[in-house]
């Protein structure tokens, strides 16, 4: 008799799933990107929050609230209500990076229910062509026999391209001077200049320049070699083991309806699928993804692990 109540109850909890599933949404949708407008998370974000609204029969209104690197962002998603009304842009930064390396009034895994996965965004080292280095072994015999001497950028303390500089120095066993700036671009500028020897950025930010043959793009962070950048090895190829990606995701505040956000993830990973998207997505210089909600948990929790054993053998805070 037990057995028969357990199942009853079970098929009645999917009944009422499947049928707010179906009644969702009803008004308006909210969805907030913690970082300004043009930034790749905010272009991710409005590419598929265009396609996603006419789905599901009700507008999606991005709200972009920028500040502290995106940690302000989602904070406020985060402490909004779990009804499937606010949704949230997640990315590597405030979710994987943020942290673990600073207080944030968020748990990045506990905090957020993962939707799906929107896209990845490889990094790639990168040199000043002056210097006598054209591969990751070279660029590594070259530090190693001169410790302490070359230097290296990234776009601030605690930054993606700091952890992503990090674990290359520590895997590679060798010394160079990090010099950090606010922000991306003068770090580059700098590197260009021959200032700073090398630094890790995003695609997009030095793909310009590798073409011009001001900067020299010696590998990329992901196990796979970028789209982008075909010709260009990883650095896992000299040093296997190696992988930090960027990444933008779409989330939901904890506690959100399974059935919402099964929904949810299932449109959006056939709007990932679109050929159009996919295109639109990789002129930005983001990889496509779509999975579900599992697999973007997984990925969410090892790319936090991954980052997060960064940090700490560095000892790396800015609190």
């Amino acid at each position: 008799m037990k057995s028969v109540l357990r199942l009853l109850a079970a098929l009645a909890l999917v009944c009422s799933g499947a049928a707010l599933a179906q009644s969702y949404p009803t008004h308006a949708i909210k969805l907030i990107v913690p970082w300004p407008p043009g930034q790749a998370t905010d272009l991710a974000a409005r590419m598929v929050a265009d396609r996603l609204a006419p789905v599901l029969g009700q507008p999606i209104v991005v709200e972009n609230r920028g500040g502290a690197g995106g940690v302000i962002g989602c904070e406020a998603a985060a402490n909004s209500p779990a009804d499937g009304y606010t949704l949230v842009a997640g990315s590597s930064g405030p979710i994987s990076i943020s942290p673990n390396v600073q207080k944030v009034r968020y748990d990045p895994i506990k905090s957020f229910m993962p939707i799906s996965l929107l896209a990845v965004n490889p990094f790639v080292l990168v040199v000043n062509p002056k210097l006598p280095v054209h591969n990751t072994q070279e660029l590594i015999d070259l530090l190693k026999a001169h410790p302490g001497k070359y230097s290296f950028a990234s776009s601030g303390a605690g930054a993606t391209s700091h952890l992503m500089s990090t674990l290359f120095n520590s895997m590679a066993g060798v010394k160079a001077v990090h010099v950090p700036y606010k922000g991306s671009s003068q770090s580059i500028t700098d590197v260009v200049n021959g200032q700073v020897a090398y630094t890790i950025e995003t695609v997009p930010a030095v793909a310009g320049l590798v073409k011009a043959g001001k900067l020299r793009a010696i590998a990329v962070t992901s196990s796979k070699r970028a789209i982008a950048l075909p010709d260009v090895p990883t650095i896992a190829d000299t040093l296997p083991g190696y992988e930090l990606l960027g990444w933008i995701g779409l989330m939901a505040p904890a506690g959100t309806p399974k059935a919402i956000v099964d929904r949810l993830s299932a449109e959006t990973q056939k709007i990932m699928q679109d050929p159009t998207i996919r295109q639109r997505f990789l002129a930005a210089g983001l990889e496509p993804a779509g999975d579900t909600p599992e697999e973007f948990a997984s990925f969410m929790k090892s790319q936090n692990d991954s980052y997060g054993s960064v940090a700490r053998a560095a000892h790396i805070r800015i609190d």
